[in-house]
């Protein structure tokens, strides 16, 4: 038998984390996905192999776009 705090827990709080762990599986997924084709678009052998290995739930991403990205030509 389930006391009050655990039913709580299962019903409501336990919806919650599952759809939290949905969105940053989502979040993550966009900014690796992203990361990746940019890094391979660019030629950035290494931050491309890092991209692989580490899962930072999107800050390695964020970082790379910010600071370590190729810069388009400008015309």
């Amino acid at each position: 038998m389930l006391s009050n705090y655990q039913q709580f827990f299962y019903g409501s709080l336990g919806n919650l984390s599952v759809v939290m762990i949905g969105l940053i599986i989502v979040w993550s997924l966009v900014w690796k996905g992203l990361a990746l084709w940019r890094s391979a678009k660019n030629d950035q052998k290494y931050w491309f192999i890092a991209f692989l290995i580490f899962n930072t739930v999107g800050v390695l991403p964020i970082i790379y776009f910010v600071f370590f990205q190729k810069k388009g030509k400008s015309k």
